[in-house]
């Protein structure tokens, strides 16, 4: 009886799953169309920079050109400096802390650690001039670079440890001639490269998509849409939407799939129905790192050897660093299948001199706030990088050792390679105490996925998740999946269910067949 029970229960599974496979068309929902046909408009510039008679005078100096620039876009740098792209900061509310002002002055990464004392290094990645420790440059109109983001010249770079100044031998001229609305290769050159080099941090954001094809990005296919970063990432007076949840923590201001695509995107019901939990990226990115690697482990415990008293460096066989003296040793990795877990948009992190309990295992510097019991919860992405970094074992607090200076004996640890000496300094700079002894801690990094989005037909299948044993989703365990997950009591009512639903329909259509042949009958009497 059990045996007939599975059977006739299996059959009438197939035969629904047939039917609603040949109902259901493959058509492009009308949203789709109609996305196609706006971002087919390229963008045309409304105005020829090499018209201005203010950029027809020799500039001798970048600041020369910003200066250009406000002349008439007046009141345009205001807007960039109260931006959190100008003020490595910007008002948050964290769980637990309350209101407080987060970004790169105060939030911990695991990658080159903070910014703090090493903002000659670091503010190649600022949008202004001539940034030090003392931030002066944070209330100077002066310092405010808007060809960083507004070159189309495409030949404008930012020279190394100089505080954000450009290379000496640009043409502005050429440059400041040549603005117009920011491109892929404005934002790139900062978001593309952070942490050291290309890929580093994030997994999905790299320089392969200068110029991507459809596999590697739909959205950005240079063949296709072709679409730009400002196109997602509106921007109202310099704010641009979007979080990058190593230094964000609110859901606000965000950049979503469905700002374009909608709630219910899919011709498929069912398929619509998943975006209630699962978020787009969670379909539509089964992997990141699809062109280049991407870090997954740093440990700075190793740094600091020398060969014949000098640092090096190695390679793996992918041609990425595998140690470098001055970072210490790293994994790689490429096409790599994302982890998942639950995030309803808010974060908490790592701040400087907060305490840490040595004993509990990985310190999560970002964790992301999310479970199936919070209605505002999804299922996303995520690229986790684990590093290995210095920690001050008396005070029970992260060590932000000081890393460059342009001279030895300053107590960086890129020229003088001491780990006790670049704390101290490191520490001293941000009024932190230091203990004199400096242990290594494990901790971890949590980066959401949202680019190299795949084409519809590479997406993630249903039996990649829906499956008992090795899923995509076997990590999270708070909530039933069909497929996945076993219960005795959900598969008997199942299959009562189905076995009655079987002889609702024959009986329906029994009666049907009788009632005809009676009135046939009838009829021809």
């Amino acid at each position: 009886m059990k045996n007939t029970i599975i059977i006739i229960a299996s059959l009438c599974l197939l035969f629904a799953i047939s039917i609603g496979v040949l109902s259901n068309k493959d058509i492009e929902p009308g949203t789709l169309t109609r996305l196609k046909a706006k971002y087919s408009q390229k963008h045309v510039p409304s105005a020829d920079h090499t018209k201005f008679t203010a950029l027809q005078k020799k500039f001798t100096s970048p600041r020369q050109v910003t200066e250009a620039c406000i002349g008439c876009h007046n009141k345009r740098h205001e807007e960039v400096m109260r931006s959190a792209h100008w003020n490595w900061e910007k008002e948050e509310y964290i769980e637990g802390r309350g209101v407080v002002y987060l970004g790169k002055k105060n939030a911990i990464n695991n990658f080159c650690i903070s910014t703090p004392g090493n903002e000659k290094s670091c503010a190649k990645c600022h949008i202004g001039y001539g940034m030090d420790s003392k931030g002066t440059e944070f209330s100077d109109r002066g310092s405010v670079d808007c060809l960083v983001c507004h070159d189309n010249s495409e030949t404008y770079t930012k020279a190394p440890d100089k505080g954000g100044a450009p290379l000496g031998t640009l043409d502005l001229n050429l440059i400041a001639q040549s603005v117009g609305k920011p491109k892929r290769t404005n934002c790139g050159v900062c978001h593309f490269f952070g942490g050291g080099g290309n890929n580093v941090k994030h997994g999905d954001l790299e320089k392969a998509l200068f110029e991507p094809d459809r596999d590697l990005d739909v959205h950005m296919a240079s063949a296709g849409q072709n679409l730009q970063c400002v196109d997602c990432h509106k921007t109202e007076k310099h704010n641009i939407s979007g979080k990058m949840y190593s230094l964000s923590s609110m859901n606000q201001n965000r950049s979503t799939c469905e700002q374009c695509h909608t709630a219910a995107p899919h011709a498929d019901t069912v398929l619509n129905e998943h975006t209630v939990k699962v978020a787009c990226q969670t379909c539509h990115i089964p992997a990141y790192a699809k062109a280049n690697a991407t870090k997954m482990y740093w440990d700075w415990s190793t740094a600091g050897k020398l060969k014949n008293g000098k640092p090096y460096a190695e390679e793996d066989s992918m041609g990425n660093h595998s140690y470098m003296s001055i970072k210490g040793s790293f994994v790689w990795k490429k096409n790599v299948k994302p982890d998942y877990i639950w995030f309803n948009g808010t974060a908490s992190h790592y701040l400087s001199g907060d305490k840490v309990d040595d004993k509990a295992g990985p310190l999560v510097l970002n964790p992301l706030h999310g479970s199936y019991a919070d209605e505002n919860s999804k299922i996303i992405p995520v690229k986790i990088h684990v590093a290995n970094q210095p920690y001050d074992p008396e005070n029970k607090i992260l060590i932000q050792p000081r890393l460059f200076s342009e001279n030895k004996g300053e107590g960086a640890f890129w020229k003088d390679f001491n780990w006790v000496s670049a704390a101290r300094a490191g520490m001293k700079a941000i009024g932190l105490p230091f203990s004199g002894k400096v242990s290594f801690i494990k901790t971890e990094m949590y980066w959401p996925l949202n680019h190299m989005v795949a084409p519809k037909e590479s997406s993630v299948k249903c039996s990649e998740c829906h499956i008992r044993e090795g899923g995509r989703l076997a990590g999270l365990n708070d909530f039933y999946m069909p497929g996945r997950d076993y219960s005795r009591t959900a598969e008997f009512l199942g299959k009562w269910l189905l076995l009655l639903s079987l002889l609702g329909v024959l009986a329906h259509g029994a009666g049907r067949i009788i009632s005809r042949r009676k009135r046939i009958t009838g009829e021809n009497k």
